[in-house]
């Protein structure tokens, strides 16, 4: 890739090369202790900072771990808007702690730590206005945890989002205030308040999905799709090559690994997905490889064990392993538009790690693709589901009818499904 500049020195447990020449890749480099689900935190940090990961290589022999991956923003656009800093920091606070001396790493705050607060703003409602509050808080790095948006008779709009300060700084009368201004620039004369405090009881009474209807919860939740369905969630044409993708094992090649080869269709978030579900299943990498796409598809050479360092021999849970890696990447988020009375409303899902996790950018990624139609949220939240044996993350957008779509027509309800699809798995 060239000469790069060398951002960290090579003392740090994280570095971060940057490329001398626009478009070239960045190295992102992690050399620490190692832990089982290690390169899933590290992919997760990843996705959160909204970075595509051209190849990459993992390496560990069960106490120490290193990693290297070669980055590009998403948008050719937006790089230099990466705050790359705050990434650096985001990794080091995944890193287990360097031993012996404590004195070596001081782990930086997370968002797992950090309280929640809770943002309410009151608006004159517009077209993008909730993508662009959602815009500040990334740019900003805020997570959002969930959002409460209504729209009143009056053509206002009243946003409660609950939100962790990735820096831990929040509780700061500085922060609090950059947060404020940024939303006053963004909104401009159309905001008409803005407060700030620490989450209460609100926050708890916000974990629950509003309930789904059984019809609906089978639509979204289950395991498979078919091919010739007319609901929502039919695969269109360019989505089906997803179904071609293949997940084998061989434990002839190693004496204490099996290997895991995988080939399937690139998509936002695909190394997250796999080592997420790698991290579920109690699986440890030992070595990786991802390869470069080759005609948009994907290659991974993963060698693996169990956290017990033995071999996965047991043909039910090799299968029970593949089968899981290629439902994840054939459908690692659930969309689909159904009736919520007389209105439109847009879902989306995602499974949630076993530890709770959820994925990344999911709202980002939703009301961006929604502003890009013109198409407007008249009520907005966040909350769990559990289904199938699994908890999931449930994201509800009811659409507003005074837009310049029929949202009754089956033709606009598919074109709103696929620009949110292919916004969320970067098509």
């Amino acid at each position: 890739m060239g000469q790069c500049e060398t951002e960290t020195s090579s003392d740090d447990a994280v570095s971060i090369e940057k490329g001398k020449k626009l478009g070239d890749p960045h190295i992102i480099t992690v050399n620490c202790p190692d832990k089982t689900g290690l390169s899933c935190d590290i992919s997760h940090a990843i996705l959160e900072f909204d970075l595509f990961i051209t190849r990459g290589d993992v390496s560990t022999d069960g106490l120490w771990c290193y990693i290297i991956l070669w980055v590009t923003p998403h948008s050719s656009s937006r790089s230099h808007a990466v705050r790359w800093g705050n990434l650096k920091e985001h990794l080091l606070s995944i890193c287990p702690p360097l031993l012996p001396s404590p004195y070596l790493f001081h782990p930086l705050p997370h968002t797992s730590s950090s309280p929640v607060y809770l943002l309410k703003f009151c608006s004159l409602d517009r077209k993008g206005l909730l993508h662009d509050v959602t815009r500040v808080l990334d740019e900003l790095d805020h997570a959002i945890q969930k959002v409460k948006v209504t729209t009143t008779p009056d053509g206002c709009s009243l946003d409660l989002f609950f939100i962790r300060d990735n820096l831990g700084l929040l509780h700061t009368k500085e922060r609090q205030d950059e947060l404020c201004e940024w939303l006053y620039t963004v909104l401009g004369e159309s905001c008409i308040s803005c407060e700030l405090q620490l989450a209460g009881s609100q926050y708890d009474n916000l974990q629950c999905v509003s309930s789904l209807s059984p019809l609906v919860a089978e639509e979204l939740f289950r395991f498979t799709l078919s091919d010739n369905e007319s609901r929502s969630q039919a695969l269109s044409s360019d989505i089906k090559e997803l179904k071609r993708a293949s997940v084998k094992t061989d434990n002839s090649l190693s004496p204490a690994h099996t290997l895991l080869q995988i080939s399937c269709v690139d998509h936002k978030g695909l190394l997250y997905d796999i080592m997420r579900t790698l991290k579920d299943y109690s699986i440890q990498v030992s070595y990786g490889r991802f390869l470069p796409v080759n005609k948009s598809y994907r290659e991974l050479d993963l060698f693996i064990q169990h956290k017990d360092g033995k071999k996965i021999v047991d043909p039910e849970k090799q299968e029970a392993i593949c089968s899981r890696l290629k439902l994840e990447m054939l459908h690692p988020l659930r969309v689909l538009i159904t009736n919520r009375g007389p209105d439109a409303e847009l879902l989306v899902a995602n499974p949630t790690e076993l530890s709770g996790r959820g994925r990344p950018r999911v709202f980002y990624d939703v009301t961006s693709a929604l502003k890009s139609l013109g198409i407007c949220v008249f009520l907005a939240e966040i909350g769990r589901h559990s289904a199938a044996e699994r908890e999931w993350e449930v994201y509800r957008f009811l659409l507003d009818e005074n837009c310049s779509f029929q949202l009754s027509s089956t033709q606009v309800r598919n074109q709103i499904v696929d620009k949110v699809r292919r916004t969320l798995m970067g098509w």
